[in-house]
């Protein structure tokens, strides 16, 4: 399962609704996580590296990732963070 990390302009993501999503916020902190649905989120603020079977993904302000259903990974939150998510 592969973790996808995007650069969308500001014109696409107010076009996909982004800025009306709920926001998350963390602190640095570590722990596991399992995805029971599909999440698509846009990093505010902060810096985290997902690690997965696969390898590590570093994730920061200005990415748009997508987490897959079923994926299982630990967050590393290097940097607090604030994001906006949506399920899928």
């Amino acid at each position: 399962m592969k973790i996808t990390v995007e650069k969308l302009s500001p014109e696409e993501q107010k076009r996909r609704g982004i800025p009306s999503w709920p926001i998350w916020e963390c602190e640095v902190s570590r722990f596991d996580w399992h995805y029971e649905q599909t999440e698509e989120c846009l990093l505010i603020k902060g810096e985290v590296v997902v690690e997965t079977s696969e390898g590590t993904t570093h994730i920061k302000a200005g990415d748009y990732v997508t987490f897959p259903q079923d994926l299982s990974c630990v967050w590393d939150v290097k940097q607090p963070v604030k994001k906006h998510y949506t399920f899928r």
